[in-house]
Order: structure tokens, then sequence, then C-alpha cells
């Protein structure tokens, strides 16, 4: 602290008995000046310090920004050009382009279909990177609810502008397209790529999927068969839908019943499956918060590009002279199950068909048990008719398809052989319903129907 002019002369008379001389007095002149000079410039310092930080204060949210910017663009890298569909992308903007400005509608089908390729793929890869930090339970839950979500959104956009004919078809050609195509191409490439050695899996987690596909499969009968056992004359349209609702709510329980039987009380059943993926223990590539976000905004793209299939399958089937029934059932499919399919030949490769095994079917059960009957819930509650009659050609393709996907997984092993047959099945379905076509005049059932025909 600094001590005044006077303060210091009285001092001075006090450590020198009261009397003070001139040269005493210069001396003390000169300290009080350093003192001022020093606490001028510490004064100097103080104020200048936030004058200073008040220069650097703009820097701060700069950096902030270039932080925000370069996680944009890491994440950027990884969700968009972290697969080998990025090429796809472009086909995204220029879908929404054509529909925009009126282009051709089958322009703007084949356009939304090239881009729900992609998308579908990286729905999949985030709801991955979410499980990293939800835990194996939510994460699992999550897969159960995403793992489909463009096969059910298309499905809702069907269900809502009445175009029953294209949900039942491509809620099929889903499943067809899990069981024959991706298992199929699935067991050919793993017996190939291990064609010196015989490739095994443990048959309990097939065993419970195909009991759930084969309850599903007799729920969807049930009103067939009840349609062709109606006296001549009489109108089960009614029974039919009662029949077909009381039966949705049972697939719906079963499948509930199906998770908490995955994810708590049996879960050794499929340690295998989790142990093969602890193997290649990874990370998650990107944030929690980054990857639902650019979950929600993939989601509601799909949704867009839905609506436009959706709107335009008719169009581009007159123009291209394709059945609805094929394009529903084989090509939807595919782009739906196109993360599926890639990330199940993989693991095949890879000798690891406990995975690939639970990635087809598992994804098989899925549409048939929850969205099958989610959409007759759904429709029951909006005024829309629909059962489960999917009318016999498409039924006796669904049951053979289960019966035959059954017996070439009941024996725990597997060769390139079954892969040959289950893909050859599905080009055998898909010729079928090349050929197959229905009148426009019955294509869009979503009211009650008469005279006993079916919703299908």
């Amino acid at each position: 602290m600094m001590i005044s002019s006077m303060d210091s002369q009285e001092v001075w008379e006090l450590e020198n008995g009261g009397h003070i001389d001139s040269s005493s007095k210069e001396i003390i002149r000169n300290n009080n000046n350093n003192d001022n000079s020093n606490e001028a410039a510490k004064t100097t310092q103080i104020v200048s310090t936030p004058i200073m930080r008040k220069k650097s204060d703009p820097l701060l949210p700069s950096n902030v920004r270039f932080r925000i910017l370069r996680e944009f663009l890491a994440n950027l890298q990884e969700v968009i050009l972290g697969t080998r569909l990025a090429l796809l992308f472009p086909a995204v903007p220029l879908a929404v382009i054509a529909r925009l400005n009126n282009f051709g509608r089958p322009w703007v089908f084949a356009l939304s279909l090239l881009g729900l390729a992609p998308l579908a793929e990286r729905v999949s890869f985030l709801t991955e990177q979410i499980a990293y930090f939800t835990g194996p339970t939510v994460g699992g839950l999550m897969n159960a609810t995403c793992g489909n979500a463009t096969e059910l959104i298309i499905a809702l956009f069907a269900l809502y502008e009445n175009k029953i004919h294209v949900l039942k078809y491509s809620l099929l050609g889903s499943v067809l397209s899990n069981l024959l195509l991706v298992l199929g191409t699935s067991l050919l490439c793993g017996g190939l790529a291990n064609i010196r050695e015989e490739q095994r899996y443990d048959r309990k987690q097939a065993d419970v999927n195909s009991l759930l596909l084969l309850l599903g499969l007799l729920c969807q009968m049930l009103p067939l068969l009840f349609r062709y056992a109606a006296e001549p004359g009489t109108f089960p349209a009614d029974s039919i839908l009662q029949l077909s609702r009381a039966s949705s709510i049972l697939m719906l329980l079963a499948y509930v019943a199906y998770i908490f039987f995955q994810l708590k009380t049996h879960r050794k059943l499929f340690e295998s499956q989790e142990e093969d993926e602890d193997e290649d223990e990874e990370k998650a590539v990107i944030g929690f918060w980054s990857a639902f976000s650019w979950l929600v905004g993939m989601t509601a793209i799909i949704a867009v590009l839905s609506e436009y299939v959706v709107g335009t399958i008719e169009a581009a089937s007159d123009s291209w002279g394709i059945s609805v029934s094929f394009i529903s059932i084989i090509l939807l499919p595919i782009v739906g199950n196109a993360a599926e399919h890639a990330g199940s030949i993989i693991f095949a490769f890879k000798n690891k068909l406990d995975i690939s095994l639970g990635v087809a079917l598992g994804s098989a059960t899925q549409i048939s048990m929850f969205v099958v009957p989610l959409c007759v819930v759904i429709a029951w509650i909006i005024g829309v008719y629909m059962d489960l009659d999917f009318s016999l050609l498409e039924t006796g393709s669904l049951a053979f398809t289960i019966i035959i996907v059954a017996f070439t997984l009941q024996d725990g092993t597997s060769h390139y052989m079954k892969g040959v047959v289950l893909f050859l099945c599905y080009i055998a379905i898909a010729a079928c319903f090349f050929v197959h076509k229905i009148p426009q005049s019955t294509a869009n059932m979503g009211t009650k129907p008469s005279l006993g025909v079916s919703a299908a």
C-alpha cells in the first residue's frame, strides 16, 4: 500500500529524532514519486486487462462455431459418405425436384425408389449408433422399431390413400425377400466363401423365429379359409374382418412376448450372436444427439419419398408395362431390405451365420408379427377396411416359403446348395408375380367389400 508524503515525513521524524534535513526530504520525495509511478503502472495493467478481454471476446463464439462446423462435417462424412450407397443420395433431391416441377410420374417413382435405398441403410446405421449409448435392451427395441422403418412408412401411406393392395403386396414381399433373397444369398455366399468347411449355427434362434412365422401364417390363412368355407350366397365380409382384427391383436401380443423373451428371460439363446459381435468391438463414431438428429431427419425424408412412391406406383406400372404386384412384392422390398441384405451377406462371408440368421429371420418376423397386424389395427381405428385375407396366390406363396425355410434350417448346418435352392425359389415367385395382374377397378379396396370378395 502506498504511503503519502506527510506520512513518510512523520515516520522519518519518529525514526530520526524529529529532525529532517534537506537531503532527506529529497530522498523521501523521490521514493514517493517512484511509488506513484508503480501504482499507476499497476492501475494501467488492471484496467487494460478487461479492455484486452473485451477485444478477444468475439473470438470465443468464433471458436465455438468452428468446432460445431467441424463436428457437423465429421458427422456428414460418417453418415452420408460412410456407405457404398452414397452414390444414390443425389436421387433424393432429384425426386423432390421432379415432383415439384411436375415431371413424369414414372420418373418420380424411379428416383424416389433409388433414393430410399441409401436412406434405409443409413437408418439402420444410425440405430446401431444410438444403441451404443442406450444399452442392449433399449437398442434391441429400437432395432425392432426402426429396422423396417421404410416398409412401415410405405404401408402407412398406402393405408392412408386406401391402396390396400399395395400395402399387402409390399408387406408380403418384405417377408418373402428376407426369407428367400436375403437368407438365400447369405447362405450361398457364405457357403462359397467357406467351401472347404461346413458352416454351423445355433438352431434355437431359428426355431423360435420359425414358430412365430408359422403362427403369423395361421392367422393369415384363417380369413382365407373362412371365405372359401362360407356357404354360397352368404356375405362373410363382416366375419372375416372381425376374425382378422382379433387375430391381429393376438399377433401383436405374441410379438411383445417375443421381445420380452429375447431381451429378458432367455437372452442366453441369443448370446452366441452377441459374442460374435463383441469379437469385433466397435465404438460409436458419432454422438448420441447427433445420431438422433440425423435419424429424425432421414426418417422425415423417407416419409416424403414413400408418399411419392405410393402416389406414383400405378403410373409407373402402366408406363413400364410391369404389374403393380411385381413392383410391390419384388422391387419395393429389395430397396427396403438393402441394409439387411448387405449386412447379412457380410456376416455370412465371415462365417457368422448366427448373425445372418438373426438379421433375415428377425426382420421377417417383425414384418409378419408386428407391422402387418399393426396396419390392421390402425385401419380399424381410422375406419378403413383391411383384413388378413391376402388371397390364395399370395398366401400360398408365403406358406410354401415358410415351410421351405423351416426345412432348410432344421439341421443346424449350411452349405451353398441351400442358398441356391432358396434363391431359385425367390426367382420362381418373382416370375409368378411378374405375369400376375390385378384389375385397376379392384386394386384400391379400402372400403367394405361385397359378395364375399377379398379386400386383397
